[in-house]
């Protein structure tokens, strides 16, 4: 199979699919990798390292794009793109397609399969390849919260762990999963007083269980949300909800009780939010204010720390890539339930029930098309 490995064209995503080593492994298999230019180049891989470890670096993204069978990625494509979207194309990205109905409109156009990470699952039914981001993601938050509460970027001037005599910043996480439970970890680490908000009483027994008291667990509704988001400095939101765009946890009534210079962090906002006030933002531009409330809503937030993310990524998605290039596509798609769950576009077709719901389009799953 020939693999390509595009530069990252979203603002400032500084990330890469694939990795020199996992190149090495590629080609030493039998397969071809082509790598643009420069595509390692803020990760701190080298065009010269990709080359040593045996792919082809070629200078312009129609290239990788044109001659690949699969392209592997890390968000998204962009408008910029589309163009170069063909049939028989396999994509193998994070693609979040249920907020973005013109991108899942493109892939459908031009026949595009689309294999999303974010919603492939393991033997265990949980999300292998959204789990080291969600990682990354969730421990960001906190640091990046930490920084917008200083009042030089229009926070409230708290300091997150506080000092001897003065009490530390209250920090509300909305989500007990694997961001909510790594923007905790971090929170207390530097001493805020944490409180986690999670629908699952069973996960709220683990995570007090986990933190030994260290964090205050509070039962999901709309009562006791309102109260710990009006008590808080800092609000982290990582809800999830699988393929699907997340559900609108805190209102923008909540937002307005607020208190002012407080500062949101929606970790959720590749899945459209989960805060009604959120929108996407960049690297460029990260933030804004809402009724004097702080919002950071990066929708790429680990590629500020690229090299990082690329590891902990790549160490998760390669099987993956050498599993599809290996068997091919539709053979993989067969063989493995958790590709299987991953696909979200095939021949035209949306294959994954979560997109189709939030888009209000029509499904299929992919076994029925290519059975």
């Amino acid at each position: 199979m020939i693999i390509g490995v595009p530069k990252e064209v979203k603002d400032h995503e500084s990330r890469v699919g694939i990795t020199p080593a996992g190149v090495k492994a590629l080609t030493e298999a039998g397969h071809t990798v082509l790598v643009e230019t420069s595509a390692g180049d803020l990760s701190a891989f080298t065009d010269d390292e990709y080359q040593a470890a045996g792919a082809e670096i070629t200078g312009a993204a129609g290239n990788v794009w044109g001659l690949a069978d699969m392209v592997v990625k890390v968000k998204e494509p962009v408008e910029k793109e589309y163009r170069f979207f063909r049939e028989g194309l396999v994509l193998f990205t994070y693609l979040h397609l249920a907020p973005l109905p013109e991108l899942t409109e493109q892939m459908l156009a031009r026949k595009v399969t689309g294999i999303a990470y974010e919603t492939i699952r393991d033997r265990a039914g949980t999300l292998p390849l959204l789990t080291p981001m969600s990682e990354v993601a969730g421990r960001m938050s906190v640091q990046v919260g930490a920084a917008y509460l200083e009042k030089e970027r229009g926070g409230r001037g708290l300091l997150l762990g506080g000092v001897p005599g003065v009490p530390p910043a209250n920090v509300c996480v909305i989500g007990g999963g694997i961001v909510g439970t790594n923007a905790a970890k971090i929170a207390v680490g530097m001493g805020a007083k944490v409180t986690l908000v999670d629908l699952n009483l069973n996960r709220l027994r683990e995570l007090d269980d986990i933190f030994g008291g260290r964090v205050f667990t509070l039962a999901s509704n709309s009562y006791n949300i309102t109260r710990a988001v009006q008590e808080a400095d800092l609000v982290i939101g990582g809800v999830l909800i699988p393929g699907a765009a997340a559900p609108k946890i805190v209102t923008k009534e909540m937002v307005a009780k607020m208190k002012k210079g407080a500062v949101i962090v929606d970790v959720a906002i590749d899945q459209g939010g989960c805060i009604e006030t959120a929108h996407p933002t960049t690297h460029s531009d990260p933030s804004y204010e809402v009724n004097g409330v702080v919002h950071y809503c990066v929708t790429n937030m680990p590629a500020a720390v690229p090299n990082t993310s690329t590891l902990a990524l790549t160490n998760a998605t390669f099987p993956y890539v050498m599993r599809l290039a290996h068997q091919g596509a539709k053979a993989a798609i067969l063989a493995d339930d958790g590709i299987r769950d991953g696909v979200n576009t095939y021949d035209g077709t949306i294959t994954c029930e979560p997109v189709a719901v939030s888009q209000k389009k029509a499904w299929k799953p992919v076994r029925e098309l290519l059975s």
